[in-house]
């Protein structure tokens, strides 16, 4: 449970007055305070659970970089991943994960079944622990159940019950006060079914508003997805990357801040925690100012767009971000693409999905991505995120892996493509490697089908071998017509002339294997309805 800072002092105060009574005073006091300060304290700075939001397709990526950071208990989730860690670990999460889009803290867990329940559970809640009359806080909901359809209704009964709270216990009626914009305590409310989870709100803005971003173009990429993207292609700056359609250079700043091992969150203005009562100023700024893991680019990474205005807006965030040196910037059309740089390395780009931004034809632009991935990049790696199937077809290539992933609202596919020289299967056998391939064995493991391999018909023994005398090798057609050749002729019965021939043959000139019945034919009772007419006449 999280303590204000009143009630830090207050316990301070109270265990001096308690040791006074019980030690008295002078050396044995100061004894006291010394285990209280070495050993209590420590203890009370013991791990939490944590929860970092991302987005779809993002999940293990995130959870990788946690797990780098020294978390422990990582278990991804659909859209987030939970871990458990220090404040240290809450500090660092905010300001190096590139996947993250929030870092929450829950505080609460409780069952609601329905609207009266959740309220009375929340006005339980002691929330002197993280508010105060004299503060601000903010809600914010995500709710995916069949009794809490609407999350702003979820927002205002938890509002009413935090309100409610203080109001039953000052006399003046005071209570904190409720700010949508920058307020001291941001609150989010996560409902599955009747599972309910009041969290802390650690990170404030999102993490995907870096901070660095003085302009955009039209539907510019999310920086969270553009570093996850990056991230998931497998590259950390050990070869040239290139996005030909640029537009505010998204993909180029993230991957300047990848291959440099910048801290993304160095550009933000603050998060949240800096307003808590057990913020730790010390400890944050340590982490803030130490630049000891950065690293030298070894490679240049490429950007070009046909707009010149979307390059004047590239060209302004990325001097924003500081990371001028690492990229080349130039205004510059796909079709005029003609020499990629070397050696080969990975094509990361977010062309035009026909929904925002669209041109006059798109069948037509992605047929020319796939022509110079081909004819220009071979050898590289392409990663392409798109909304449309359709357009995927016109590239001309068979990806080697797709990920689903969320572009906003637009459920999109990120799709690579290997592009190598020659056949597939010769590049296979030289070695390289198609996907990514942690589901599938090692090439050596599996059972290779060669056609190359397999011996020749005339050299099997053990295969009947063709008569000379035979005619030559039929269609398949006349294959299946031959098959009936030798069945007898048609006979004059013309219900047999839809009958199977060999059929026919086998039961031609033989008698019924049944014995013939003695005595008159009996049918059974009941086996044909009466007439009413021959009923009347008997």
């Amino acid at each position: 449970m999280l303590g204000t800072a009143a009630n830090v002092q207050q316990n301070r105060v109270e265990s001096k007055r308690f040791t006074k009574i019980i030690f008295g005073g002078g050396a044995r006091v100061r004894f006291f305070m010394y285990l209280c300060k070495n050993i209590c304290l420590p203890i009370m700075d013991s791990t939490f659970e944590m929860v970092a939001k991302t987005f779809q397709g993002l999940e293990e990526v995130l959870a990788e970089e946690l797990r780098s950071l020294g978390a422990e208990n990582v278990m991804p989730g659909r859209r987030m991943v939970a871990f458990t860690g220090t404040l240290e670990t809450m500090y660092r999460a905010n300001l190096q994960c590139r996947t993250a889009l929030r870092i929450l803290r829950p505080f609460f867990k409780f069952r609601a079944p329905d609207a009266d329940s959740l309220y009375e559970h929340v006005k339980e809640y002691d929330w002197s622990r993280i508010l105060s009359p004299d503060k601000t806080f903010a809600i914010d909901t995500v709710s995916n159940s069949d009794e809490f359809r609407h999350s702003r209704f979820v927002t205002y009964k938890v509002k009413d019950a935090v309100v409610d709270w203080f109001r039953d216990r000052d006399p003046e009626g005071k209570r904190p006060g409720v700010r949508l914009q920058e307020a001291d305590v941001l609150i989010n409310v996560h409902i599955s079914g009747t599972e309910v989870t009041l969290s802390l709100d650690s990170s404030g803005e999102s993490l995907h508003k870096r901070g660095y971003r003085v302009a955009q173009t039209d539907a510019p990429i999310n920086e969270v997805l553009a570093a996850g993207i990056i991230l998931r292609s497998g590259w950390r700056g050990d070869c040239p990357l290139v996005d030909p359609m640029c537009g505010s250079g998204t993909f180029l700043i993230e991957a300047a801040l990848i291959a440099a091992n910048i801290n993304p969150g160095i550009f933000r203005r603050g998060f949240a925690f800096e307003r808590w009562p057990d913020f730790d100023a010390e400890l944050f700024d340590r982490l803030y100012n130490d630049d000891s893991g950065e690293r030298p680019v070894a490679h240049k990474i490429y950007g070009a767009d046909i707009s010149p205005k979307a390059v004047a807006i590239a060209e302004r965030n990325i001097k924003s971000a500081g990371v001028a040196r690492y990229i080349q910037l130039e205004r510059k059309p796909l079709s005029a693409w003609t020499e990629a740089p070397q050696p080969a390395g990975v094509v990361v780009t977010n062309p035009p999905y026909g929904e925002r931004i669209s041109v006059d034809d798109m069948d037509a632009l992605y047929a020319l991505i796939g022509t110079k991935l081909k004819h220009v990049f071979t050898g590289y790696h392409a990663w392409i995120i798109g909304y449309r199937d359709e357009h995927f077809a016109r590239i001309g290539l068979a990806p080697s892996e797709k990920i689903a992933m969320m572009n906003g609202s637009l459920e999109c596919s990120l799709r690579e493509y290997v592009i190598f020289e020659g056949e597939r299967k010769d590049f296979v056998r030289r070695g390289g490697k198609i996907g990514r391939g942690e589901d599938r064995p090692a090439a050596s493991e599996r059972r290779r089908y060669d056609r190359a391999d397999r011996p020749d018909r005339r050299d099997r023994d053990d295969r009947r071998r063709r008569p000379d005398d035979r005619r030559p090798a039929a269609t398949p057609g006349e294959r299946f017509r031959r098959a009936f050749d030798s069945a007898a002729e048609e006979p004059e019965n013309p219900l047999a002339r839809r009958r199977n021939p060999h059929a026919l043959k086998m039961i031609q000139g033989r008698t019924p294997s049944l014995k013939p019945m003695e005595g008159p034919l009996m049918r059974p009772k009941g086996w044909r309805r009466k007439d009413k007419n021959q009923d009347q006449d008997q």
